[in-house]
């Protein structure tokens, strides 16, 4: 296994987030936001800045955190959204234009894959709701396996397919090389999911990328980001279980968490502090 920051979680100063993620022994670099411009709205003279800094650090990018399919379902603009990370508001309509965009991104940073969601969750999942998701990305599935890239299908709480369970049963359905999965404990646990053993071992066939989050359920009945290894994510049976299986790929911290009066990067510090103690255990 690898080690990955979604590096605007550290800082949006690319140069400042890779040199310490170094001092963690990370790897690879995954890009949201750089500067304050998301992926998906990224200038040529900020990709080639970009391109000078990960070439002068010897990072590589290991994957692309757009927000591919961060949109309204029905076609319209959203009336209530939750984190977009700097991106352009799109409709449905536009995602194929952003996924050309992306792909033009990707073939610039070195990597094949691409993140996505499955729009905005307006309810419960539903047979109807599964086959409008299914309808609504099969372009974007074609054009992937059509140009040798994967898009790696997030689960999240606040979109469609936010669980382990409900993501393996669609890419099953869908059936593609080029729709994997982008596998997030800890959104499964805020969905409401066990995220391991159940949501792992749903999703566990299909896993091509890891972010890690931990969190605590307070007594409000509130959830909460806490330090990975601290909160109710089981990550040493979740780690441990991934090293056995011989997975190759990323761990990519995406915490979220900041300490009380304190910054991101403090934060992401923290996480990654927590993340190789867990590691060192397993």
């Amino acid at each position: 296994m690898r080690l990955s920051v979604i590096t605007d979680e550290m800082s949006m100063d690319l140069a400042h987030a890779l040199s310490a993620m170094k001092e963690y022994g990370c790897t690879g670099a995954e890009i949201r936001s750089l500067w304050g411009t998301n992926i998906g709205d990224l200038t040529d003279q900020q990709t080639d800045e970009a391109l000078r800094i990960l070439d002068e650090q010897q990072m590589e990018v290991c994957c692309l955190a757009s927000p591919l399919f961060k949109c309204e379902l029905s076609g319209g603009s959203a009336s209530e959204v939750g984190n977009v990370h700097q991106a352009s508001e799109r409709t449905a309509a536009e995602q194929m234009e952003l996924l050309k965009r992306l792909h033009r991104r990707a073939n610039q940073f070195g990597t094949k894959f691409i993140r996505t969601f499955a729009y905005w969750r307006r309810g419960p999942m539903t047979p109807e709701i599964e086959d409008a998701i299914a309808i609504g990305i099969a372009d974007a599935v074609k054009y992937a396996e059509d140009n040798d890239i994967v898009l790696l299908m997030e689960n999240e709480h606040d979109c469609y397919l936010s669980t382990g369970v409900e993501t393996a049963k669609f890419l099953a359905r869908v059936n593609s090389p080029a729709l994997r999965s982008c596998w997030d404990p800890g959104n499964a646990y805020f969905a409401g999911e066990k995220p391991y053993p159940d949501g792992y071992e749903a999703i566990r066939n299909y896993v091509e990328h890891v972010h890690v989050k931990d969190a605590e359920l307070l007594a409000s009945g509130r959830y909460r980001f806490i330090v990975i290894g601290e909160g109710e994510v089981d990550y040493k049976g979740h780690l441990a279980a991934l090293k056995a299986e011989g997975y190759k790929g990323y761990i990519s911290v995406e915490t979220h968490y900041k300490p009380y009066g304190g910054t991101g990067e403090q934060g992401t510090r923290l996480a990654l502090q927590g993340l190789l103690k867990v590691l060192s255990e397993c």
